[in-house]
């Protein structure tokens, strides 16, 4: 704890590439799989297939996914992007899951409500459907997010990790209470940012905390 203290500044700018790293993999993530996971979620045939190829996607190490990448795109070995993109794949084949098992979980009664008041299929989803899948639809992105955080300290490996080079330079160095450093940071960013999520859940889905008062009140009662 000394250490992390005493290097409070060192730690502080790491953690600014650390968020950097973990959090536009995870937008990019979203920005993907929102609307291809709406559209194939009837598709039963379209849905078997992106989700096989989603499963593969997310068993390729990571490690080696940081170092092949460099070799398609043509960056630099050194270049965050790197990091940037390998974990977009893997947030991208996570929540390309997610978003159809979030939407399945919308009543089919409410479904029905929308269809009969003449909405349509594009706008069920994008006003009723994912509106009321939030609750499923979050707690999967706080899984990613916190992937995301621990997957980047990987990228130490060949220079790029955030406080994950704080483990590196504490095992080249033979200095442990660096990396304790390192290991104490992650957490803490991982369960900030995990509880930050489930803040901003619980502020877009008022309904839930209704329904949740109003069994504490006949429990009372």
């Amino acid at each position: 704890m000394k250490w992390l203290v005493d290097n409070f500044d060192v730690v502080l700018g790491y953690t600014k590439t650390h968020l950097y790293l973990s959090l536009v993999p995870l937008l990019i993530g979203l920005i993907i799989a929102i609307p291809v996971g709406t559209l194939i979620r009837n598709v039963r045939w379209v849905r078997r297939i992106t989700l096989t190829v989603a499963s593969i996607a997310f068993t390729l190490p990571s490690l080696a996914l940081f170092v092949m990448i460099p070799a398609i795109v043509g960056l630099p070995v050194l270049d965050p992007l790197n990091v940037v993109i390998a974990l977009a794949v893997y947030s991208t084949a996570l929540l390309i899951r997610a978003v159809p098992e979030a939407l399945d979980s919308v009543p089919f009664a409410v479904i029905d409500s929308a269809e009969a008041m003449g909405y349509s299929s594009l706008r069920r989803a994008v006003s009723v459907e994912l509106p009321l899948s939030l609750p499923v639809l979050i707690a999967n992105i706080r899984v990613v997010a916190v992937t995301n955080i621990s997957l980047v300290s990987v990228g130490s490996v060949i220079g790029i990790g955030g406080l994950g080079q704080l483990f590196t330079q504490g095992y080249q160095r033979d200095y442990p209470d660096q990396i304790v450093a390192g290991i104490i940071s992650i957490v803490f960013l991982a369960l900030v940012f995990d509880a930050a999520l489930y803040l901003l859940g619980r502020w877009l889905t008022p309904w839930t905390r209704l329904g949740t008062t109003s069994k504490r009140t006949k429990v009372r009662a």
